[in-house]
């Protein structure tokens, strides 16, 4: 069956996005409005939040498109937006965690503070979503968990010490849901893309050491709605790990051998790039997706 003739349910359901304002977020957003879903934004911007929902709007008039200012870093907030979103609009049928930042630096050199942050927003961001939304989606007995990790989760990448293993965590929370939400008919998918034009990865761009940008340059870089697209319909398909691209999918499927040969290279580069192997490191704030 074509995509044109695909058979919908009357109501396809509503689906909460946490990083909502902007890129890969905001891209699955449109994926969802067009298979029409009801769609609750999530993001700390409210100036950000209303212009996505402005744009998703005119793009496509009567789209149903809620939006919540709240930090999902915050386990009472977002409790508490996620149950005024349920009372009135049911349990989700999507849930996408893909709120985040990242901020590249040498585990030597950045602080502990640096790697809390990203635990807090990256992991426990997405852990409070789904500790509110999850309940009443076992409970109706069905839907779609998308948590949106990194590449980075799939190998050690130098410069990502504090940014890499809160998507790990991400990986590692999926794979356990995968499991235990099987039998109330929750699906989970992680997606584990490669650089992707967003907000996020310019921000981090001026605190990529050299090494780092090197390595991400044979990833190349992925539109949001190519990824968005691509995560979404292997949902729908039921698939757990998602890239795209072939350096994940390589990752995704042979980890041990691609890992091995990815880990040797970085080493390598390092080595050879010596002093100027970290050039490109700044002070600053995280870059937020």
């Amino acid at each position: 069956m074509t995509k044109s003739t695909r058979r919908m349910p009357s109501d396809p359901g509503l689906a909460v996005i946490s990083g909502g304002s902007s890129g890969i977020g905001l891209a699955c957003a449109a994926e969802l409005l067009d298979r029409g879903c009801r769609v609750a934004l999530l993001a700390r911007d409210a100036g950000r939040l209303a212009r996505a929902r402005d744009a998703l709007v005119a793009a496509r008039p009567g789209a149903h498109v809620l939006v919540r200012s709240v930090d999902v870093g915050d386990s009472e907030a977002c409790r508490d937006a996620v149950s005024s979103l349920i009372a009135v609009e049911g349990a989700p049928e999507w849930v996408v965690a893909s709120a985040g930042i990242a901020r590249p630096g040498l585990f030597l050199e950045q602080d502990l503070a640096e790697h809390e942050r990203h635990i807090q927003i990256n992991y426990l961001g997405a852990l409070h979503l789904l500790h509110s939304c999850t309940p009443s989606m076992a409970q109706r007995g069905r839907g779609h968990i998308v948590l949106v990790s990194s590449s980075a989760a799939l190998a050690g990448i130098y410069g990502y010490s504090a940014y890499a293993p809160s998507k790990f965590a991400l990986r590692g929370l999926g794979e356990v849901l995968r499991v235990e939400l099987a039998e109330c008919g929750v699906k989970v998918t992680v997606a584990c893309p490669s650089d992707t034009d967003t907000p996020q990865y310019h921000g981090e761009q001026v605190f990529r050491p050299a090494v780092t940008k090197v390595i991400s340059q044979g990833g190349g870089l992925w539109q949001p709605t190519t990824v968005a697209r691509a995560i979404i319909a292997a949902a729908e398909k039921g698939r757990f790990l998602v890239g795209p691209g072939i350096g994940a999918w390589l990752l995704a499927n042979f980890g041990g051998l691609a890992g091995s040969i990815l880990r040797r290279r970085q080493i390598r580069l390092a080595r050879a790039m010596g002093p100027d192997a970290r050039k490109g490191v700044r002070g600053g704030g995280p870059a937020e997706q």
